[in-house]
């Protein structure tokens, strides 16, 4: 495993060139090292340029999403297709997004949970999804169906209106059956979005998925939300708060999001407030950059040397220096955060806005799973005195995440088609050594 850390330091753990002190773990070897655990609902991104006549034909809306059936989804993409209309397929959903980028990141594999048409013609949307998913995310476990998978298509007229026709396909169809107890419960982190738990009526979407909780919370598996849009918290934001407190470990979310949940428009207070429900929380803020906050163990708290910034709590980041911890492993928790601005001030200009939260995402797994598997290695390393959630402290995680996210709101595709380079090419380099 590629470990996160800075860029001018070496941040490789020894494992192709061994160490002699080390002693090696043949169980390790045996079960693929650490890995992380994903449950998607598979979909295809698909962009293409029509006219007006092309929506109307269709019943779409002009500048609005809908629901189209399955009917409909074969006739649009087969147009699309015949007339070379489409300008880009990508794989999707926040859950793939961001396995994908975990796995690019760390060079190591993840298991990828979900369903996937079961008859695969070259060229087709399902072929775009395998084509587009790295080769490290593992998708033998994927459940085979009798159909589509999900298509979102997005529709650019003249003037770049974008309209949207989304066809569910048979993306929420994946049961129980497909959930194997035995892979989460040796896995380092299970990351679900609040789209499953929402699962359409009639489908066993929400069952698998809770299924999946259930393991991972028998067996100490740190559960991650990513909460995916604010209209899915609006419409209970109580029940929200309630599964979070019982089943989450790891908060993802925006400021819309977070501000469903919490009912507090300001994103640093928001995620003070979310760690009365969630161990570590982190939260994207737009041009403001991304917040993240933890508990620790009071004593093994350390004063950061950045400058002391002001927010709803005052000089909230004084102690960003110290290792994210779950509160049930405090003695005596104590809260801390951190807090960074977009990388060089973002992107000159922005390619892609969607994404760009999954990418922060899998830059904390990656140091979360990267602890987990130092831990696995070297388990008297003075970096596991205590049960730690990262291997690196909340600002050290926290400019990491945001790194990430500039690099895919920089490129067209959120998906990261390489990891980032071991040295920047800018003299921003410093932004690694402060």
């Amino acid at each position: 495993m590629k470990f996160p850390g800075q860029r001018k330091s070496k941040h490789y753990f020894p494992v192709d060139r061994r160490d002699p002190l080390i002693p090696q773990n043949p169980l390790l070897t045996e079960l693929g090292k650490a890995y992380v655990v994903g449950i998607d609902q598979t979909l295809v991104d698909i962009e293409a340029h029509v006219d007006e006549d092309f929506l109307n034909r269709y019943g779409l809306s002009k500048g609005h999403s809908m629901l189209i059936s399955d009917d409909v989804a074969e006739r649009v993409y087969e147009e699309l297709k015949n007339n070379n209309m489409v300008v880009s397929e990508f794989a999707g959903g926040t859950i793939g997004n961001t396995m994908h980028n975990y796995s690019v990141l760390a060079d190591s594999h993840s298991i990828l949970l979900g369903v996937m048409s079961q008859d695969i013609r070259i060229g087709s949307y399902a072929y775009r999804y395998l084509c587009n998913t790295s080769s490290r995310v593992n998708l033998d476990y994927l459940q085979p169906v009798d159909g589509p998978v999900g298509r979102c298509f997005t529709f650019i007229t003249e003037g770049g209106e974008r309209s949207f026709g989304i066809n569910a396909g048979k993306m929420d169809h994946l049961d129980v059956a497909h959930i194997p107890e035995a892979i989460i419960k040796e896995a380092s982190a299970l990351v679900i979005t609040a789209y499953l738990v929402r699962g359409a009526d009639g489908t066993p979407m929400k069952d698998a998925a809770m299924t999946a909780v259930r393991y991972a919370r028998e067996a100490g598996v740190p559960v991650v939300l990513t909460l995916g849009t604010r209209f899915v918290i609006d419409e209970n934001p109580q029940w929200w708060r309630d599964f979070i407190a019982e089943n989450v470990t790891v908060l993802a979310m925006n400021e819309d999001e977070a501000e469903a949940l919490t009912g507090i428009k300001d994103p640093l207070g928001a995620a003070d407030k979310a760690l009365d429900w969630a161990d570590m929380v982190l939260c994207t803020a737009g041009p403001i950059g991304l917040y993240m906050a933890s508990y620790t163990e009071e004593d093994y708290k350390r004063e950061t040397t950045h400058t002391l910034l002001p927010g709803v709590i005052p000089e909230f980041n004084m102690f960003e220096f110290s290792r994210p911890m779950t509160r049930a492993k405090c003695r005596k928790p104590a809260r801390i955060y951190s807090h960074i601005s977009p990388y060089m001030g973002g992107p000159e200009k922005i390619k892609n806005t969607n994404g760009a939260g999954d990418g922060a995402l899998s830059a904390v797994l990656h140091d979360m799973v990267a602890n987990a598997y130092h831990r696995m290695n070297v388990p008297n390393s003075a970096k596991h005195m205590s049960e730690f959630l990262t291997y690196s402290s909340l600002a050290q995680v926290c400019k990491y995440a945001n790194r990430v996210s500039y690099e895919v709101l920089a490129q067209s595709s959120p998906r990261l088609s390489r990891g980032l380079p071991e040295k920047e090419d800018s003299l921003e380099e410093v932004y690694w050594e402060r």
